[in-house]
């Protein structure tokens, strides 16, 4: 049955180059996505510099997250009562305005304040992004297009830790904001001369869903707030931790509850009745789970194990953005012959047997090495994030196209904040787990001990150390070495669970529909 929205869906075309549209709203999306993983290696320079302690500095990244996974669900409904366009130059300026404040900040609490405005306006740059994307592209081009947002979705988190690791050590810290402004300031301006509203997306009368917003904003501010503070808070040992979980499962299920209820909900949670996108988005959250938590590990690892600085430890990851940007158009022209699902069981097979190989860690493992098994990782997004965004709204009709937009991208971000909470965690209590295990051989009665001992005592002995600390210290260093081992074992397990993870994914591939790029199903459907 055709419609007035059906007949725009098919009729309005933006009047700018589509092209150019794709570039300016990804280069806005880029410098968000860009600045959720830049901070992160900043975070003790910034403790040193504004005199607060390292716990206190990561309030300035509990802050961003919170507000910005608020925001992601709700930009559908900002932008429909704002007008589109309007409230992306709004996100794009104030976003712009927030970096320079930060940058300028001259205590933790200020910074703090300025990081929560800044992720309040990041946070509708994405779904909107996404929007006008799909929206400027005809069905047959939107794989194409896919692959320029590619570039702001996947390479972003890699190249974040490289060059803010970069920044850091050879700058200041607030450079890493101040980057933010000639990029904000120029996307700003194109967005407004080349960007359009189509008819579903101009400025709506909609009624305010407070209860919708009151629930959607504790939920998902209080999981934010566990997950980033988890680790540090000793989990659920923590009361703290315990009452932001019941806070954050309280408040989630009540807003899906009431916003299936609701006559005018803040989200139309309908689009989950069609099932390519909600098999979408659970591949997306596979996807965006290993990513982002992968990204954080490995680096970690470099650093924390086999004593890396920053900027090497970032530079581990480069090569994998640069595998994702070489396979991003061979796999555009395989799209256009195989169904997307078989890609994208692909794409999970490449990076399941990619941390299989990664479990192969070893204390003596060289950077040429670590580089190749995260170029192995990053291989299979290359079949991952552009085929699931073309399935994600290959049956949606345009209307609900803004509410998906917000739930797709808030998917896949809450779920990279909860794989990097996850695997850190895993980490810890692997560590422990195998140090436990490790520790029952240093005994006196094992020779393998004693012959370690007695090596280290030599290795003193010619320093120089005095004969009646040279047992203690070479003891001390058998137990260093033992660590070692422990947190190299805890790491390899849990790439294995990452390597689990993948391959439960590609099964769910299989419930996608059967088509190829350009929305054609394989084969006629009658």
């Amino acid at each position: 049955m055709s419609t007035a929205s059906d007949i725009h869906d098919v009729a309005w075309k933006p009047r700018g180059n589509p092209w150019l549209i794709a570039v300016v709203v990804t280069l806005a999306a880029f410098m968000e996505i860009l600045d959720t993983t830049i901070v992160n290696v900043a975070l003790p320079h910034i403790a040193g510099s504004l005199s607060s302690s390292p716990d206190d500095a990561t309030w300035t990244l509990t802050s961003y997250l919170v507000a910005n996974g608020i925001v992601l669900t709700i930009s559908g409904w900002l932008g429909a009562v704002i007008g589109r366009k309007r409230y992306f130059l709004i996100c794009i300026a104030m976003f712009t305005v927030c970096s320079l404040l930060c940058g300028l900040a001259q205590s933790l609490p200020q910074l703090i304040v300025f990081r929560l405005l800044q992720g309040f306006f990041g946070g509708g740059l994405q779904p909107n992004q996404q929007a006008i994307v799909v929206d400027s592209f005809e069905p047959q081009k939107r794989g194409a297009a896919f692959a320029i947002t590619a570039i702001a979705t996947v390479v972003a988190p890699v190249l974040g830790p490289v060059l803010g690791g970069f920044i850091t050590d050879n700058a200041s810290w607030r450079w890493i904001f101040f980057i933010n402004i000639p990029v904000g300031i120029f996307a700003c301006l194109a967005v407004a001369a080349l960007v359009d509203d189509p008819p579903w997306a101009v400025k709506q009368k909609r009624s305010v869903d407070y209860i919708g917003l009151g629930l959607i904003t504790l939920g998902l501010g209080c999981m934010q707030v566990m997950m980033d503070r988890g680790e540090d808070e000793g989990w659920f040992q923590s009361p703290f931790i315990v009452h932001m979980t019941i806070l954050a499962v309280l408040g989630i299920a009540g807003a899906v509850l009431w916003l299936l209820i609701a006559k005018k909900p803040v989200v139309n949670l309908r689009v989950f009745k069609d099932r390519n996108f909600a098999v979408s988005c659970g591949l997306i959250m596979g996807m965006s789970f290993i990513l982002y938590g992968a990204a954080v590990l490995i680096p970690q690892f470099a650093q924390t194990t086999i004593g890396y600085t920053a900027t090497l430890a970032g530079l581990v990851l480069a090569p994998g953005g640069v595998v994702i940007i070489l396979l991003i158009p061979p796999v555009g022209r395989l799209m256009k012959v195989v169904q997307l699902r078989y890609l994208i069981a692909v794409g999970f097979a490449i990076m399941m047997l990619a941390f299989w190989y990664s479990n192969r860690l070893v204390p003596s493992i060289d950077f040429s090495t670590l580089t190749t098994m995260r170029g192995l990782q990053t291989a299979g997004l290359g079949f991952l994030f552009v085929p699931i965004s073309i399935m994600a709204y290959h049956s949606l009709p345009k209307s609900l196209g803004a509410d998906a937009s917000s739930l797709f991208v808030m998917f896949r971000n809450v779920s990279g904040s909860v794989g990097i909470s996850v695997s850190t965690a895993i980490v810890s209590e692997r560590t422990q787990a195998s140090q436990a295990h490790l520790s029952t051989w240093l005994t006196p009665f094992n020779q393998s001990f004693n012959e370690l001992v007695a090596k280290n005592e030599a290795a003193l002995r010619s320093l120089g150390r005095a004969a009646s600390t040279l047992h203690e210290t070479a003891i001390g260093y058998a137990f260093q070495t033992l660590k070692q081992q422990a947190a190299i074992l805890a790491y390899g397990d849990t790439f294995m669970y990452f390597a689990v993870l993948a391959a439960a994914m590609i099964p769910l591939a299989m419930f996608l529909s059967p088509v190829k790029d350009g929305g054609h199903a394989s084969a006629p459907m009658h």
